[in-house]
């Protein structure tokens, strides 16, 4: 039998280390394909409100851009990571800044900057939420205009997408101990402590390429989308539902990646959907 050299202990060399060290790694935006468009979304500026109206700067020639709208969108307005909690697209409200609201494509890419910038939405702006006590204490008080989500068919309750009870064993049992062990306690120690938020520093940006095939009608019958990601299975998922295609006609493939750190498990379904509305 061959000799297996032992693995625990050593330090084995990234396969992909080389490459990224000496500059030669290619990072998606370093990829083109024949013919490609590329993709810009413009977003919420408020954290909250409805949508009246969308304008267009009327300098701006519209007619050499494709504008997605979330009513062209082919199956479920969705982003489904863990469960469907919040739109490709917003249609009539926003819930925070930077959600969504249209896609544009053009062939050049510095056309998208002044495109994004000639879009003006006018809000009617509600009031935001912004902390969980906020929030709980909406639904405690049962306000009405600053309950942001009723819950669905996905599950969850008033502004509350997922709540997760952990027990080591029996749940009566376990309150019971832990209600017994706080009565015996000598001293008990409490505090309140807060983190600020985390933002991940990869060495790329977020991105995907993506191609779309369709039939003498016009209908996407498959999509194929190559991308810095974590799990090409969750966009797999994700491209199913907003363009109604079995998973089988939705091909993920993971470009080199240039860090993660669980950013990147999320960003790619949005991404994508962004990318395969171009023509």
């Amino acid at each position: 039998m061959p000799k297996n050299d032992a693995i625990l202990g050593t330090s084995p060399l990234r396969k992909e280390g080389r490459a990224k060290v000496l500059g030669t790694a290619q990072y998606i935006d370093d990829q083109n394909l024949p013919g490609m468009w590329h993709g810009s979304t413009v977003r919420s500026s408020i954290a909250r409100g409805r949508i009246r109206a969308i304008h267009f700067a009327p300098e701006i020639d519209w007619t050499q851009f494709a504008i997605v709208r979330s009513s062209d969108i082919p199956g479920e307005n969705t982003i489904v990571h863990l469960t469907k909690d919040h739109p490709c697209l917003a249609d009539r409200e926003v819930n925070h800044p930077e959600e969504p609201i249209l896609l544009l494509t053009h062939p050049e890419k510095a056309a998208l900057l002044a495109a994004v910038a000639g879009v003006s939405i006018d809000y009617e702006e509600l009031a935001g939420v912004f902390t969980i006590d906020e929030s709980e204490a909406a639904v405690a008080n049962n306000s009405a205009d600053r309950i942001i989500w009723q819950g669905s068919e996905q599950g969850g309750t008033a502004n509350c997408f997922k709540q997760y009870r952990m027990y080591s064993g029996e749940a009566r049992a376990t309150e019971d101990g832990l209600a017994a062990a706080f009565e015996a306690a000598d001293f008990i120690v409490e505090g309140e402590y807060h983190t600020g938020a985390q933002e991940h520093l990869y060495i790329e940006p977020n991105g995907v390429i993506a191609e779309c095939e369709t039939d003498a009608a016009g209908n996407v019958v498959g999509v194929c989308v190559r991308g810095s990601m974590q799990c090409p299975y969750y966009v797999v998922h994700a491209l199913s539902l907003i363009f109604n295609l079995p998973e089988a006609k939705c091909r993920v493939i993971q470009t080199e990646t240039g860090g993660a750190f669980g950013g990147k498990e999320d960003s790619p379904p949005s991404s994508a959907h962004t990318r395969l509305y171009s023509p």
